[in-house]
């Protein structure tokens, strides 16, 4: 199986095509003499609804091609010396290419539309919540310790929430995120502490889902985070340097370079960083918490012909790094022998993929991209025989081919999209563990004869196919985004199941004003990290009273309601009301007391709430952003999958009734950024965020957590209540452009975060992932070159 496995994998690098996101479109310009003779000419694309802000220029036979735009209303201007401007609108709406040619000469095509400043704030064909960053917000954003870039940026909108270490939550999922990267779904968990990174100045831009999911995306529905890092592609040689540095310890470096020469694009990358905080600590000493992350990636591109366009890409990832222990593990002679050698875990996450796709333009109405990925992951974890209360050690990775293949057509009001997809996954899983706490501790946290020690190992295949057509309807003032999915899935359990999408726009010009709603019709794989370990019949020896079900897909309906208007013909307010329904709730526990996490499910789950945003793009010197999100989620007994032990068993056997608060059950959530640009290369920013508080579950008595977590921690939350403490951040930011020549430039910026250092809890108790603080005050510079 192995070899033939290898196979599969070198075939999908060497002979299958990485292509554009949903919802994208490329346009082709060619610029004109009053002659009718191609001109050289620089060219300014932009849209304040998409934060998208980018300059090109022609080629000699007056040509360019601006490629992965997202659907939107876009200003479009054109200049060349001596000759007229061209400022007007344009609209990309569709996958197809846009061709568009500009006589600049011609008065009517200078002048023909009034552009003014509400003309790109708004996207009349936006059917649904989408947010959209571009280069140059990920270029200007606050600093992030290794491994977090990308889930900083994602955190940063509303609806979004971190649990544990950069564990992102959309609206209220657990697990539930799902990268698409060049087209590629990754629907692992890419936080830190269980994938390797995606780093962000290696991304060019992020388009954001959390409904209105097109029908293409399935499996990983709580939101969609569609990366794209290909760059645009512009003649000759160019490139970045980004050197990064700051508190605890924490350096890094990235370097990138691309090279377009005819119909060819070369690019390559590489990064690496440390950090002496790598996961968030369990109590605010920050004990053993040091981690390394590098990768590189290389990508060639070439447009064979006008109609073929042929794709390929490889990336490596890594990650080392320490889990930070707790006061127990840290000085395990407050409650063993004098002598006792602290804990030391490690655990590391290692990454290699390729990616490739063709795209094939049949006609000016048709076109077929077809796209294909393997991929070879690891995670491992390490324990020494000081660990507490428990010593344990992983080695899992999983082989991965998918392929899809997919139509895009226009025709008259419609634009169809179709596709065939296919993900199959080799799981192979080792897992081992002994007792390292004292039996005849009073505090033994374990239930009397549990084995001493325990081994697993396993393999299973997870086999999922999918079909799914979809409709993007323009009909005047009026746009419907309709779609249907079919999944299949097979692991622990074989289900098939259909998924209609469906979501509608009106525009108002007159009052500035679109309204929107959507339905979307889910089918949620489980998390498949360790989930043979969680339904093997081994785990039966670990404990007299076994609870074991198989984790079956959730099944749900999201609703949302929203509305999007421009404010004074600066600033765009966005606004939505939602609520999610699902059966089969996923949820995450623990096998005992290590830190190796599995999927669990209830019953069922409703989760609701409001978000709003207010942008403001750019006003004289100003711009920037308040956004504020409002969650509500409550999550019904009985437990309908996953493995429970002793006391958790027997609960979760007899509790058949009630509800409980979502771990992500944040009821307020507020964040803003303002900036102003003193002078053309230099500005200043700052930013807040406030959360009200998660909600925990600790069964211990007080002292216990003060003995665990240290009095600091206890005083920032509310045992009574089972809420932690608000917490708040203020973050200033400052940035310098030093140098600028053509397409040199030379960048500083200075970052300080938690400026009131306050101690911020973000979940209490746990070993892993539901124990986690804020970091303290800190400090960071970050010196970007381009050329």
């Amino acid at each position: 199986m192995r070899s033939r496995l290898h196979l599969v994998f070198a075939l999908l690098l060497l002979a299958l095509p990485v292509t554009a996101q949903s919802n994208t479109g490329e346009l082709r310009l060619k610029a004109l003499g009053p002659d009718g003779l191609p001109l050289k000419a620089s060219v300014d694309l932009s849209s304040d609804a998409l934060q998208f802000h980018r300059s090109f220029s022609t080629d000699d036979a007056g040509q360019l091609a601006i490629r992965n735009l997202p659907f939107g209303r876009y200003r479009l201007q054109v200049r060349r010396e001596s000759f007229s401007p061209y400022d007007g609108l344009i609209e990309i709406n569709s996958a197809l290419p846009t061709d568009y040619v500009i006589k600049l000469n011609i008065a009517a095509l200078s002048t023909a539309i009034n552009v003014t400043a509400t003309s790109t704030l708004l996207d009349p064909e936006r059917t649904t919540t989408i947010n959209h960053l571009d280069s140059k917000a990920i270029a200007d954003r606050p600093a992030s310790l290794p491994g977090r870039s990308l889930p900083d940026l994602v955190n940063s909108q509303p609806g979004w929430l971190f649990e544990g270490n950069a564990v992102l939550h959309p609206r209220g999922s657990e697990y539930q995120t799902q990268f698409v990267v060049d087209g590629i779904p990754l629907t692992d968990n890419r936080s830190p502490g269980l994938g390797p990174e995606l780093e962000a100045d290696d991304v060019d831009s992020l388009t954001i889902y959390t409904a209105g999911i097109p029908a293409e995306y399935g499996r990983k529905m709580g939101g969609i985070i569609e990366v794209n890092t290909l760059r645009d592609i512009q003649p000759g040689l160019h490139g970045q340097m980004v050197l990064s540095g700051g508190s605890f310890d924490t350096a890094g470096a990235l370097a990138s370079i691309q090279d377009s020469w005819e119909h060819n694009t070369l690019g390559a990358s590489a990064s690496g960083n440390m950090t002496a905080r790598y996961l968030n600590p369990v109590v605010p000493e920050n004990y053993i918490n040091r981690g390394t992350t590098g990768s590189f990636a290389l990508s060639y591109n070439r447009d064979a012909t006008a109609k073929d366009r042929l794709t390929f890409s490889i990336h490596h990832q890594l990650s080392r790094y320490e889990i930070p222990n707790q006061l127990l593990q840290q000085f395990p002679q407050l409650q063993n022998p004098p002598g006792s050698a602290p804990q030391r875990q490690s655990a590391g996450n290692f990454e290699t993929m390729g990616i490739a796709s063709y795209q094939h333009i049949f006609s000016p109405n048709a076109l077929v991209n077809i796209r294909g990925m393997g991929r070879d992951t690891s995670a491992n974890l390490n324990s020494n025989n000081g660990a507490w209360p428990i010593a344990a050690f992983l080695r899992n990775d999983f082989k991965e081919a998918y392929f899809n293949a997919a139509i895009s057509v226009h025709h008259g009001r419609h634009e169809w999209k179709a596709g065939l997809e296919s993900d199959n996954l080799f799981l192979h899983e080792h897992f081992s563990d002994f007792i390292t706490a004292n039996p005849n501790d009073p505090n033994f946290p374990f239930d009397q004869g549990t084995p001493s020690a325990f081994a697993f190992a396993g393999s299973r295949p997870d086999l999922e196919q999918s079909a799914y057509i979809q409709d993007l309807i323009h009909l005047g003032k009026w746009t419907v985004n309709a779609g249907l999915r079919w999944d299949h899935y097979q692991l622990v359990v074989n289900e098939n199941a259909v998924s209609p999408r469906f979501s509608v726009a009106r525009y108002f010009p007159a009052a500035n004003l679109i309204l929107h709603a959507s339905y979307d019709r889910v089918f949620q794989t489980p998390s498949f990290e360790n989930i043979l370990l969680a339904s093997s019949p081994s785990v039966v020896s670990l404990n007299d009273s076994v609870l074991r079900l198989p984790v079956k897909p959730s099944h749900g309906n999201y609703f949302e309601v929203g509305a999007t208007k421009s404010l004074f013909g600066q600033m765009r307010f966005d606004a939505a009301y939602f609520r999610r329904y699902v059966n089969n709730f996923a949820d995450d526990d623990q096998i005992l007391n290590t830190a190796v996490s599995f999927p669990i499910a209830f019953r069922r789950a409703i989760i609701y709430g409001a978000e709003a945003k207010l942008e403001l793009p750019h006003w004289n010197r100003f711009s920037g952003f308040l956004s504020y999100s409002y969650i509500v989620g409550n999550v019904w007994f009985p437990v309908t999958g996953g493995l429970f032990l002793g006391d958790d068993a027997g609960n979760a056997k007899t509790q058949r009734t009630g509800h409980f608060p979502d771990s992500q059950d944040q009821r307020h959530t507020a964040r803003a950024r303002m900036r102003y640009q003193f002078i053309p290369r230099l500005w200043l920013a700052a930013g807040a965020e406030y959360g009200s508080g998660l909600p925990f579950e600790f069964t211990g008595s007080l002292d216990k957590a003060v003995a665990v977590y240290g009095q600091q921690v206890v005083n920032r939350i509310n045992l009574a209540d089972g809420r932690i403490k608000p917490t708040f951040s203020l973050d200033v930011s400052a940035g310098a452009e030093l140098y600028k020549k053509e397409k040199r430039s030379l960048r500083l910026q200075a970052d300080v975060e938690n400026l009131t250092n306050r101690l911020n809890v973000l979940d209490f108790a746990g070993l892993f992932s539901a124990a986690a603080i804020a970091p303290p005050r800190s400090y960071f510079l970050r010196l970007a070159a381009t050329f």
